[in-house]
């Protein structure tokens, strides 16, 4: 689609004067005031204009070579200037009526070529291509739209969500000033380029310009003269949806920086258009009159998560009054993977040890930026000031999205909140992976559900396709508590591990067959934990009953994930477990593990960090890792069984739900997919 310019309307009774932009075409309307008894005109132009004269509909074609032309009002003429003017009205169209009964009458059209062009980096390749407008009107067919694909085009937005200077309080997108020129790192330029006559803008004014639906979504700030923070100044923005631009005549460039403020959501696609208009002011008497307008589209750049798979950077554990043992083993496990460790004290989690929780690290990005953005849980208890006070700064950004006091549920902490490595699913490919969030499976009035606020953004991201899972039959009703993934060398690149009550007695089964029914469950255990038999285990008819309930909720979330991630069952690993029904706080009958929840581990690259089962012990090992390294250990990984029993377990958590991480970003741009 072209920028548009005005139609220029020509009369016999006095020389009409019109601007024409640089690659677009403008309509001349030759047919409206066409003397009475004329039925035919030609048309001639200075060197510097091309007139087209073309058939609206199909009419009786002209003699090969001929210039006269039937007076049709469905004939439609253009002009399109090939350079801008040298001084104002230098360029000349002729258009000479005629009819068999009256004289030949002239209609002048005085022409002033001007290069008026609005540019940003619409084929994503880092950097505004200089240049002139080429007068084809190819210049900005591009602009005014965004497309998906590896071949589509259009400008990226990032949400400057990042705390540049450390002597601010909030995200630098709070304030209208630009902070540094690492703070204009994390805008997109824009840059116009206009080249006129002298004095052309005395007659003449551009305006900048945004939809006021989403002057609210964006700023815009004008570089002046220099290179210093306080020379840029803020043109388009919240309450400021135009700006007249104040630009000298001749050849001028003048760059912009833009910055997103709200990510994609509900309300919101995620794209902004910024407008430029030429207005005629000559006449003071009237209005002013639009001449000519183009925009250039962005799309603000998605929250993207990164699933296990993904190589670690960094690990986050909080440090509490008990959990010494557990942070030297997770220190350890980071070292051997060679991951930087951040742990957070107990000053500032308050008590609150469930990192996982409390956030999700991700990532948005252009292709001239890449920034971490660390999504903060609506859950508020004492981790809540950790992300925005000690993750949010230079090159680490910050959102959240609120929800009301008394909405809150356990759904809506973030080891709710799972992401699915890369899969194609038939002939639909999720490059990036997809969503999974933890819900109810139909609503009543003891169901919980994840809030909404969260799935609408969520979903509005687009690029990580969300599918919903059962999780509410859970007592803290998180995904991670029945699955994970981790890193495989084979097949799709990945295995899902789901937690199977089924597993867990068939191992039983076989080591009572062994001779093995005496081993006891939670062995060492350093609590007053009852130790459970393995015969006691299998004899236990309300244990069974609990567990082929789980087994169902588990059964139904596994044919969910086949179908969604297109996986099939040889790129699902069982690992064994058991679970325990008790009463909420509500009364309704929840799930527990029985025993430390293997799944529910720490994936660091290959190396897992799992939690600790107790199982029993034959043969000097125990039964339940044993099993668990027979299957992980094959794909190249390796298994490290960290005791979280008294610190985390037994306060319905285990090891992942007290970690957290931040991953290397995809390789794969999310622009060049197709949701």
């Amino acid at each position: 689609m072209m920028a548009q310019g005005a139609v220029i309307c020509v009369a016999p009774e006095k020389p009409t004067h019109a601007v024409c932009v640089l690659g677009t075409k403008s309509r001349v309307d030759v047919f409206s005031s066409a003397p009475n008894g004329c039925t035919s005109f030609s048309i001639s132009a200075s060197p510097e204009v091309v007139v087209n004269v073309a058939h609206i509909r199909p009419v009786k074609k002209n003699p090969t070579g001929s210039s006269t032309w039937p007076l049709d009002p469905r004939l439609e003429v253009t002009v399109m200037m090939k350079a801008s003017s040298s001084s104002i009205s230098d360029q000349k169209v002729r258009i000479s009526y005629c009819g068999p009964q009256s004289q030949p009458t002239q209609a002048l059209l005085y022409l002033t070529g001007v290069e008026i062009s609005l540019r940003t980096d619409i084929s994503r390749a880092a950097k505004v291509k200089p240049g002139k407008v080429k007068p084809t009107g190819r210049a900005g067919n591009h602009q005014r739209t965004w497309t998906w694909g590896p071949r589509g085009q259009g400008a990226i937005l990032l949400v400057n969500c990042d705390k540049d200077d450390p002597r601010s309080s909030t995200m630098d997108l709070m304030n209208n000033e630009v902070n540094s020129g690492k703070d204009l790192q994390d805008m997109s330029l824009m840059t116009l380029s206009t080249k006129t006559p002298k004095d052309f803008f005395t007659k003449y004014k551009l305006v900048l310009h945004v939809a006021k639906k989403e002057m609210n979504k964006v700023r815009v700030f004008q570089a002046k003269w220099g290179k210093l923070p306080s020379e840029y100044r803020v043109v388009l923005g919240p309450q400021q949806p135009s700006h007249a631009l104040e630009l000298p005549s001749g050849q001028h460039s003048t760059n912009f920086y833009v910055e997103g403020l709200s990510f994609p959501d509900a309300n919101f696609p995620g794209l902004i258009s910024l407008g430029i208009s030429l207005l005629d002011t000559s006449d003071s008497e009237t209005p002013e009159a639009l001449v000519f307008q183009d925009s250039v589209t962005f799309r603000v750049a998605p929250w993207i998560m990164t699933p296990n798979t993904q190589p670690p950077q960094e690990v986050y554990v909080c440090s509490v009054f008990d959990n010494g043992n557990f942070l030297k083993s997770v220190t350890a496990l980071a070292k051997k993977a060679k991951c930087k460790l951040t742990i957070c004290c107990e000053e500032e989690n308050k008590n609150d040890r469930w990192i996982q929780d409390e956030m999700e690290i991700g990532y948005i990005q252009a292709r001239h930026k890449t920034l971490p953005v660390v999504f903060d849980s609506p859950r508020n208890r004492g981790l809540k000031d950790f992300p925005m006070k000690h993750l949010l700064g230079p090159d680490f950004g910050y959102m959240t999205r609120g929800a009301k006091i008394g909405q809150i549920t356990g759904l809506d902490s973030f080891g709710n909140l799972e992401v699915s490595p890369p899969v194609t699913v038939g002939e639909k490919e999720y490059p990036l992976g997809r969503i999974l969030t933890g819900n109810s499976s139909y609503p009543s009035d003891k169901s919980r559900e994840m809030n909404q606020a969260l799935q609408d953004f969520l979903a509005a991201q687009q690029v990580q396709a969300p599918v919903k899972l059962y999780s509410d039959w859970l007592f803290v009703g998180h995904v991670d508590e029945f699955l994970s993934f981790v890193p495989a060398r084979d097949r799709k690149g990945f295995r899902l591990l789901l937690a199977s009550p089924r597993a867990c007695y068939k191992l039983f089964q076989e080591k009572e067959k062994e001779g093995h029914g005496e081993a006891v469950l939670f062995e060492g255990v350093n609590t007053r934990k009852k130790q459970q038999k393995i015969k006691d285990i299998l004899s236990s008819k309300k244990l069974r009953e609990h567990n082929l309930y789980a087994e169902r909720c588990i059964d139904w979330n596994r044919e969910v994930l086949k179908q969604e991630l297109g996986l099939e069952e040889r790129d699902i690993i069982d690992i064994p477990q058991l679970y325990k029904l008790l009463k909420d706080s509500r009364g309704t009958l929840k799930a527990e593990a029985f025993f430390p929840n293997m799944v529910n581990m720490l994936v660091l690259g290959k190396y897992l960090g799992i939690p600790k089962p107790f199982g029993p012990i034959i043969e000097g090992c125990c039964c339940l890792e044993e099993k668990v390294r027979s299957l992980l250990e094959l794909l190249g990984l390796h298994c490290t069984f960290i005791d979280d029993f008294d610190t985390y377990h037994v306060h319905c958590g285990e090891v992942h739900c007290g970690t957290n991480v931040r991953r290397k970003p995809f390789s794969f741009k999310w622009w060049n997919m197709v949701p």
